[in-house]
């Protein structure tokens, strides 16, 4: 049965529709009503919420012993610009592609932002704030200078880490993606074990010559 437009019952093959709940009906299932939140609740829960277990770290950076307590999820970019105060390592894209973040961990290049501090307890760090001594700047700093390597300088302190051990790579003969026979002192050797780390100003050819000038000196 249904009803048509004139307000009449009319016969046919509709279904009939169930009739609407009663309030007896509905009382069956209650609405729960919200908790109520106070400035003491929020507070607690924020401080429930920020806290983390904290585990200890022991490393050595530039020559020098750091002990600190680190939170697992920061990146050893973070603990050393934020916690050290060692800011010459740059964030730059912070997804480990433009390699101004680099650094030398136990001799071997890193790109800081994609590794975990707590990754490195006992580990050897040497950032751009080690690579000058008492008697000056380092041979490839100088060469930097003196090649005009660089013009903003943010990606610098990156380039020359990676520099640093890039020579010391092809001095253990270490090969590269395009080394052919034997490990030569080359343009496309050089530009190719550089090409993690972008120099936006594009001092692409100066970097590329204060290099060739170290590695030449020290063969």
């Amino acid at each position: 049965m249904s009803i048509g437009h004139d307000g009449k019952e009319e016969q046919g093959d509709f279904p009939d529709f169930p009739p609407w709940p009663t309030k007896r009906q509905t009382s069956l299932y209650p609405v729960r009503a919200a908790p109520v939140l106070t400035s003491h609740t929020r507070r607690d829960a924020r401080s429930q919420k920020g806290q983390h277990r904290m585990y200890p770290l022991q490393l050595t950076i530039n020559g020098k012993a750091h002990e600190t307590n680190v939170d697992p999820r920061v990146s050893l970019l973070d603990l050393l610009r934020e916690n050290l105060g060692l800011t010459g390592s740059k964030k730059g894209c912070d997804h480990g592609q433009c390699g101004a973040c680099t650094v030398i961990v136990n001799g071997r290049r890193i790109n800081s932002c994609l590794s975990l501090a707590v990754s490195h307890d006992g580990d050897e760090v040497t950032t751009i704030e080690g690579m000058a001594s008492d008697d000056g700047l380092s041979p490839l700093q100088a060469a930097f200078v003196r090649h005009d390597a660089f013009q903003c300088g943010y990606c610098t302190p990156g380039q020359i880490c990676s520099a640093t051990a890039l020579l010391e790579e092809l001095e253990r003969g270490e090969p590269s993606v395009v080394t052919k026979e034997r490990v030569e002192l080359a343009d496309e050797e050089i530009r190719e074990r550089m090409s993690g780390n972008l120099c936006r100003c594009g001092a692409y050819n100066n970097i590329i010559d204060a290099i060739l000038e170290v590695a030449e000196a020290r063969a």
